[in-house]
């Protein structure tokens, strides 16, 4: 390399420098680097985990098509465990839940506590939902909740379904004061949380929506129980 081209190219090394250092004085003297800006100039939000909002006792025609609609809203996918004889009532609800990605589960036929029956009955009320659901949507139901939370082991091999229970248990049923609702999930929920309401209820569904809201807002997001229960 001649002379003439080393000196040409430390004189544009030096104009870099120069305009490096120039650039430097000009952000500091104006306060430093500015900080990032979310959109409508809200705080970015940190992940905190997910958590599945979970819902027994339905379908019913008042309270479980509001509810579809502020999840479809906020874009959220729900796990429903119905009851057999309610899904015979409104299949179009059915459907609508596994149009709309929501995983669908079992909650027996007539919401029988399963340790006070026989084993033939356990396996009609487990199998007569599974067959209500498989004609509406054409998917056997892979996950059970058992009324009350009482399930007999036995089942879960000889069915091929398995328990989902809670973590979460805010006693909807038990009040129709939504801000009770609403505090106890929200204060208690933690990264892999599930929550446990009942979409029969008006006051549930309302709480159900706020929940989602201040959740979000607290950076958790929500998905289907199959993701926490599985490995």
């Amino acid at each position: 390399m001649n002379m003439k081209v080393k000196v040409r190219i430390l004189e544009l090394i030096a104009v870099l420098d120069l305009a490096f250092l120039l650039f430097l004085g000009q952000m500091y003297a104006a306060g430093g680097p500015a900080a990032p800006v979310s959109s409508g100039d809200e705080e970015a939000v940190i992940h905190r985990g997910y958590v599945a909002l979970t819902f027994d006792d339905g379908p019913r025609y008042n309270t479980t098509g509001p509810l579809l609609d502020g999840l479809a809203e906020r874009g959220v996918k729900a796990t429903f465990f119905l009851i057999g004889m309610y899904a015979v009532q409104y299949p179009e609800i059915v459907e609508r839940m596994d149009r709309e990605g929501h995983l669908i589960g079992n909650h027996t036929y007539h919401h029988v506590q399963l340790d006070l029956e026989d084993e033939e009955h356990l396996r009609r009320e487990i199998g007569d939902t599974d067959k209500v659901i498989y004609l509406i949507t054409g998917k056997h139901t892979d996950y059970v909740r058992p009324p009350f939370g009482v399930w007999d082991e036995r089942l879960e091999e000889e069915l091929q379904v398995l328990p989902v229970l809670w973590t979460v248990d805010p006693l909807d049923w038990t009040t129709e004061n939504t801000d009770q609702i609403v505090e106890k999930v929200v204060t208690e929920a933690e990264d892999g949380d599930i929550i446990l309401l009942h979409d029969c209820y008006e006051s549930s569904v309302e709480a159900a929506l706020r929940i989602v809201d201040i959740l979000r807002d607290e950076g958790f997001a929500f998905v289907t129980a199959d993701e926490l229960v599985l490995p």
